[in-house]
């Protein structure tokens, strides 16, 4: 692969910065966190729950390596600015995007 001297933008990450995406994320983890600590009963299930989700994604993990190594970058390159390309249309139509859910 080339490189620019440029590190490429990574669409995950750029949605995860979406002020509406962070903004969400932050207050479900408040809600969960507030109902494990509320709920002694609750807070083991939802324990279970995320060593299954960890293993589940363990799992998928390990599946999926053969896939993403045969991969070429620049086809995941390509992927990516596309999806970058997408998610600049969505936020200049979409402008909410850019406030937290409160707003």
């Amino acid at each position: 692969p080339v490189s620019l001297g440029l590190e490429q933008e990574n669409v995950l990450q750029r949605v995860l910065q979406l002020p509406v995406v962070s903004s969400t994320c932050q207050t479900l983890q408040r809600k969960y966190s507030s109902t494990k600590e509320s709920h002694p009963l609750m807070a083991s299930v939802c324990e279970v729950y995320e060593r299954g989700v960890q293993g589940a994604g363990a799992l998928a993990m390990w599946g999926m390596e053969p896939v993403v190594r045969r991969l070429e970058p620049q086809s995941v390159a390509v992927a990516n600015s596309l999806a970058c390309r997408g998610l600049d249309h969505l936020e200049e139509k979409i402008p909410a995007l850019q406030y937290p859910v409160d707003k």
